[in-house]
Formats: C-alpha cells, structure tokens, sequence
C-alpha cells in the first residue's frame, strides 16, 4: 500500500470516528442498518465467509434465513465499531447504563481474588470493546492483546482509541509473552481473543465440528501462572448501547500429561467447547469475516 493510501486509510477512521463521537446513541443506532447494508454488498468475499461459518453453527441455516443471518451479522460488526468510535466520549454512569452481566462478580473479581490475575478468553462477539471499558471504571487493570494491523499508522491509532478507554495495550508479537505474563503477576485482567490463530501456530482442536488450530496463549498462560481461564461473551441487545456480558466458570487447568503442549492441546480445546457455547448464544453477532478453518478459501495466506 502506497504512503498516500496509508494515509488516506487512517484519515477516514479518524474522521468516521470524530464523526461518531459526537452522536447520539440513537443516531448511531440509525445509522448502523444502512452502513451495514452497503459493506455487505460491496463486500462478497466476506459475505461468503460468514455464510460459511454461520453454517458451521448451525447447519440447518439456508435460504432467507441464512442471507437475513449474513445481514445481521454485518449490522453487528458495524454497530460495534460506531459504539467503539463512541466510547471515548461517554460517561462512566452512561456506558454502565446499559451494561448487564452474569458471573463477574463470581469468575473475574473473584479470580482476582487469587491475586494472580485473570485470563479471559473472548470470541469476535458482539461488543467487548463496550466491556472493556466498563471493566476499566470499575478500577480494575485490563491488558489487551491486539492484532497488529496496516499501516501502522492505523495500528497506532487503534491502540490510542482503547489506551483512552483505561486497557493497556499490548501488540501482538513476539514481546507479547513477557508483557502479559508481567500483567499476570500485578494481577491484571488479561483480554485475549482466542477463536482464531492468526500466527498459525497454535494446538489443532475441533471447533464447530471441524479440525482447525486455536491460539494456545490462554492455555500456556494459566498452566505456567496459575491464572484462571474465564471465557466470557459480550452481547448487543436490543436496547440503544445496550449490552450483556455472560462470564462462563473457570476453564480446568492443571498439568497433566509430561509434555506442556500437550496439556496446553487438551486446555485449548477446553476453551474451544466453551466459545461454542457462547457464539451459539447469538451466532449473527459472531464478527468472524476471516477464513478460520483449513477448508476455507483463502486460509493460511
């Protein structure tokens, strides 16, 4: 990508975010259906993708109600990233506003509880941005893993966005380790989205009745510190910057076999079990648009 497109790309977040910011909850929520609408049409290859991992939560989905799922699906990754634009601007007593959960309490603060920190396993679902933030006023640190993505302008522009919501952020990489692990030890909340292996090397599990490979961080992480693993959803519901987060019981983790990655393939696909639970809960707010599985178009390049 030439420095005029890199700099054409950041230029229009920024001014779709600044745009954002000052609107309304019920403005945003307006415009979420028309905006969804055009990047579904314009956008073939990842509608195709997501048909095909709608299908694989639910095979019986065809027709009209697989093309309406698609749609929703789009209407959630844009409703996501307005909320996410947003968010900077508004109060504390309105982001909590909103906000309902189940287990935080039970599986987070009380994992903090420990003092070792707490990992939490997320999927591409609805808006965990939302709850990110909503963690962060309540006083308690939250690191994040986050992709790295181009160009780094745009990167470097994402992470100011969640560093002004109260996380830490941390870039996928090779320093990600130490960093988290250091999280870890201060009893951090440590935020890793863990339904697709973007550096390729993770244990194989099967997922959504498919063999496939899973980031193993979350697995590592709990078996050499101790932490506990809580996989955890945030969902969009239907009221204006309305969410719920559903906070899952603490994923088993002890040594068992004599090879760490092989304790490390049996936690991950623990944790593989758990995010089907959570995305089949709400399948069309699962922002999957990437090839995932070997099978997929596209995977590995």
């Amino acid at each position: 990508m030439s420095r005029f497109a890199d700099f054409v790309t950041t230029s229009s977040y920024r001014i779709g975010a600044l745009s954002a910011g000052a609107m309304p909850g019920l403005v945003a929520a307006g415009m979420a259906a028309p905006l969804a609408f055009g990047a579904n049409m314009a956008s073939p290859q990842r509608r195709a993708m997501i048909e095909r991992h709608l299908r694989r939560v639910d095979p019986s989905l065809g027709g009209i109600r697989l093309r309406r799922g698609v749609q929703q699906a789009f209407d959630s990754y844009t409703r996501y990233w307005l909320e996410s634009f947003r968010l900077p601007n508004l109060s504390r007593r309105a982001v909590a506003a909103g906000f309902n959960q189940l287990g935080y309490e039970d599986h987070i603060v009380g994992g903090l509880a420990q003092g070792k920190g707490v990992i939490v396993a997320l999927p591409h679902l609805g808006g965990w941005e939302w709850a990110g933030r909503w963690i962060a006023d309540r006083g308690h640190p939250i690191t994040v893993v986050v992709e790295r993505i181009e160009p780094p302008e745009l990167f470097d522009w994402f992470a100011e966005l969640r560093s002004s919501l109260g996380m830490t952020v941390v870039p996928l990489g090779p320093d990600a380790g130490t960093a988290v692990m250091r999280a870890l030890r201060d009893n951090h909340i440590v935020c890793l989205v863990s339904d697709r292996d973007l550096v390729g090397d993770g244990p194989e599990v099967e997922f959504f009745g498919e063999r496939t490979t899973l980031p193993g961080g979350a697995a590592t992480l709990a078996l050499r510190t101790g932490a506990p693993i809580v996989p955890t959803g945030v969902y969009f519901t239907d009221r204006v910057d309305g969410h719920y987060a559903w906070v899952r019981p603490p994923i088993v983790v002890e040594r068992r076999e004599k090879r760490l990655r092989d304790d490390v393939t049996r936690v991950t696909q623990d944790v593989a079990a758990e995010l089907e639970i959570l995305i089949r809960r709400a399948p069309f707010q699962w922002h999957l648009f990437q090839p995932n599985w070997p099978s997929d178009p596209g995977y590995g390049t």
